[in-house]
């Protein structure tokens, strides 16, 4: 991956990107500056940022083990200990600190950027699991998702006997509850998963709130997706599988790449894509924008300047170790999302 903040949730887009790079310094997509003059950035709304810090549940449950739970790729898995437990992704990770249980975890992938996580060491950057760095933790539980990888190592892991629980991806607000089920299951905290779930409907309904009924009631935002990694020259327009269309619709916007009729996670972003979505806002990652220079450099990728979005330097950017987490703070990322689409209405 050209940087650790790649979202190694999308396995295609991973092992897709050097070739991307090429592909598009060929056709152009990464091409010169424009030399329009510039209005200044829209800043973005007072109280936009996610905190970077997860909130545990209060008072912390206690494991009921053994547990024998369904893993997501047809196993079985038995857990006896959930003393030293390593999730290999950001959101899982996530998960587990917010069930109450974070002092369990020994490890962390490098996407598990919030606070609490931030001392553990890293073992996994995106697909890049390493099965010995894992093992040498003597871990009692590993949590992965379908995408963990490689194959080999998780098959490493598996034969040693550490009870390994693979978890589908997150693509919707319906697929939170589920993932929160899965691991809460393992851990042997079922009534802490219905508590956290039950609380983070309870705030996904109140950050929908903030939609002004003004706005639910005019013409919804046009929103577009981009992946940016500026210094692979790479530049993607999100799809119906980026993860992204939930969340948008969610905020009373409209996907444009979804409509636009992109069935894949992730398309190379060409003007004429661009001018057919015509976006009102642009969705970014922070560090995405942040490799190509900000607002200035994203409006330089050619066909971004003449969309009604370039043209009023309308850009949402949310953190990205949790944009598309899709568990315990989606209800923070909707209202950032709100609170930056709409403003104060």
């Amino acid at each position: 991956m050209p940087t650790p903040a790649a979202p190694h949730r999308f396995p295609r887009l991973a092992v897709a990107v050097s070739a991307l790079a090429l592909a598009l310094a060929v056709t152009g997509c990464g091409g010169a500056a424009t030399t329009a003059p510039e209005p200044p950035a829209r800043a973005a709304p007072a109280g936009a940022a996610v905190p970077d810090r997860v909130e545990p549940l209060s008072p912390a449950p206690r494991p009921a083990l053994p547990v024998t739970v369904p893993s997501a790729d047809g196993a079985t898995v038995t857990v006896t200990s959930a003393d030293r437990v390593v999730p290999l992704t950001g959101s899982l990770n996530e998960i587990v600190h917010t069930l109450g249980l974070g002092p369990r975890v020994v490890a962390r992938d490098i996407t598990a950027t919030f606070e609490q996580a931030a001392p553990l060491p890293v073992v996994t950057r995106g697909h890049e699991v390493s099965a010995e760095s894992v093992l040498s933790l003597r871990p009692t539980l590993v949590l992965a998702e379908t995408t963990s990888g490689p194959a080999e190592a998780i098959r490493q892991i598996r034969d040693a006997g550490i009870p390994l629980l693979i978890v589908a991806p997150a693509k919707s607000l319906d697929d939170v509850p589920k993932r929160i089920d899965a691991v809460a299951g393992a851990l042997g905290v079922e009534d802490a998963g219905t508590r956290l779930n039950q609380r983070t409907a309870e705030r996904i309904a109140a950050a929908r709130k903030g939609i002004p009924a003004a706005a639910a009631a005019a013409k919804k935002p046009r929103v577009a997706f981009l992946y940016l990694r500026g210094t692979a020259s790479v530049y993607l327009m999100g799809g119906s599988d980026s993860g992204a269309a939930s969340l948008l619709e969610a905020a009373g916007a409209v996907d444009t790449g979804t409509e636009s009729g992109l069935g894949k996670d992730f398309t190379p972003i060409t003007s004429e894509a661009l001018a057919a979505a015509a976006p009102d806002a642009l969705l970014v990652m922070s560090k995405g924008l942040d490799s190509v220079g900000g607002v200035s450099g994203l409006v330089k990728i050619p066909g971004v300047a003449q969309t009604p979005a370039g043209m009023d330097r309308r850009v949402v950017t949310v953190d990205d170790g949790v944009l598309l987490n899709y568990g315990p703070r989606t209800d923070q990322v909707l209202a950032s999302l709100i609170t930056q689409l709409y403003g104060k209405g």
